[in-house]
């Protein structure tokens, strides 16, 4: 039986809305220039101006790339020749200790074309590479970089055609707190390790803060958050016709992902669409369980259009063990089926218990919305606590978790069901159920 906890309240502020203002773009990529100039990673031209607003090229691209590496001693070391004969002398020794280390390529086996405008491919290509990514291994394609690097979180937005100084340096910024693709260190990190006079510097802007504001959670954290498509009968997914939408969100890079039990329930098909468009369908459910109303489903890496993915961005579970009331926490769902969104709150109590449950609630103020269900409740450190799931029909603020405590326990490791064997198994649980009943 469904769950019908209430018809929720209160649309969120939806990061995938209106664009924000050119002001608004220009501040925040004003205040990325000062961040990279404060960690001298850049400079600003004689005038003490970041001409922001300036096509930024190629050259720019790969100078400030082997900077946020914490390379540029080793660049000025390196004596590897790249045979580009149109670099100039300022950005010479970083484009060929880029191509030395399989960063950067040329436009031509001898031009580098250091002036042409760096698209937004190609920026994310070379700084894919440096943390470890590889497009001839298939992690990725050149000209799909700047979609891929949005997927895992790389990206907090969406970029495309040539790039701005300004977008160069909102991109770089962003990537501050990504990690190496091996895990090793983030980037922020590892110039920290390299580099110990810029710590203070690194503390000053936050990005060694473990802490996350909900701007934070929204900009790295919601690749990982998808909606869900679900369809009840075959003949609605001829027609295109969701017949419900939902929430979820990953827990494993290749497509472990978690949501409500009710956000799958007679369901036939599902699909799940990320922050950057892209639709994968639902392939199977590894791990459900009615009462608790958690499922845990398998998403293919290969898109509803035949593209492949090699990575899903994911969130780390820690489960409730730790929360206390007061708490901070933060949701990311898919509320009224309108985009992704955001929303801050504080848990109100831990361990409810709620008629229709098996498993104690959090019941938290983190504002969310119909088709919030299945999203994820995260504490301050962006580890979630709870699967959003719905809230109390009298009262104000008393939004409902259930705990992601039982998947940390269960073996996700099985083949599982598609979503319709899911839907037949517990059709015939419940005629079982009524036909006991009826004796």
């Amino acid at each position: 039986m469904k769950k019908r906890i209430l018809s929720l309240l209160c649309a969120l502020v939806l990061l995938t809305g209106a664009l924000p203002s050119a002001a608004a773009l220009q501040g925040e990529a004003l205040r990325a220039a000062d961040a990279l100039a404060t960690l001298g990673l850049i400079e600003a031209a004689a005038d003490g101006e970041y001409r922001i607003d300036d096509s930024a090229t190629r050259a720019q691209a790969v100078v400030l790339l082997v900077a946020l590496a914490g390379e540029r001693q080793a660049a000025e070391n390196d004596n590897w020749i790249s045979g580009f004969a149109d670099v100039p002398a300022w950005a010479a020794k970083e484009v060929s200790y880029a191509a030395h280390r399989g960063w950067a390529s040329g436009a031509e086996p001898t031009k580098f074309r250091p002036d042409s405008t760096v698209t937004a491919n190609a920026w994310f290509t070379f700084l894919l590479r440096m943390l470890g990514y590889s497009d001839k291994a298939g992690d990725f394609t050149v000209s799909g970089a700047a979609l891929f690097a949005q997927q895992i979180g790389l990206a907090a937005r969406t970029y495309s055609g040539g790039l701005t100084r300004g977008q160069l340096y909102q991109s770089a910024m962003d990537a501050m707190t990504f990690s190496y693709k091996d895990g090793s260190a983030t980037v922020i990190g590892r110039l920290v390790e390299r580099n110990s006079s810029i710590r203070a510097a690194a503390n000053a802007l936050g990005l060694l803060e473990t802490e996350l504001t909900a701007r934070q959670v929204s900009d790295r954290l919601t690749a990982a958050v998808f909606r869900i498509d679900l369809y009840e009968k075959q003949k609605y997914v001829d027609k295109g016709t969701p017949t419900s939408n939902a929430s979820g969100f990953f827990i494993s890079a290749d497509g472990l992902a978690v949501t409500n039990y009710h956000s799958i329930e007679d369901g036939v098909y599902g699909t799940a669409t990320l922050s950057n468009g892209e639709t994968f369908p639902i392939q199977r459910v590894v791990y459900y369980d009615p009462d608790i109303d958690i499922a845990v489903v398998k998403v293919s890496r290969t898109t509803t259009g035949g593209k492949t993915t090699s990575a899903f961005k994911c969130l780390e579970l820690v489960g409730t063990g730790d929360v206390r009331p007061g708490d901070r926490v933060y949701t990311l769902g898919n509320p009224l089926g309108g985009g992704l969104a955001v929303s801050e709150g504080v848990v109100s109590a831990t361990e409810r218990e709620v008629a229709g449950y098996a498993w104690p609630c959090v019941v938290n103020t983190a504002d969310i919305s119909k088709g919030s269900s299945g999203g994820a409740l995260m504490n301050v450190y962006g580890q979630v606590i709870a699967v959003t799931t719905g809230a109390y029909s009298q009262g104000n603020s008393m939004y409902l978790g259930v705990p992601v405590d039982p998947v940390m326990k269960a073996d996700l490791t099985k083949e599982g069901w598609t979503l319709e064997e899911v839907a037949r198994i517990e059709q015939a649980k419940i005629q079982q159920a009524r036909a006991e009943n009826e004796k």
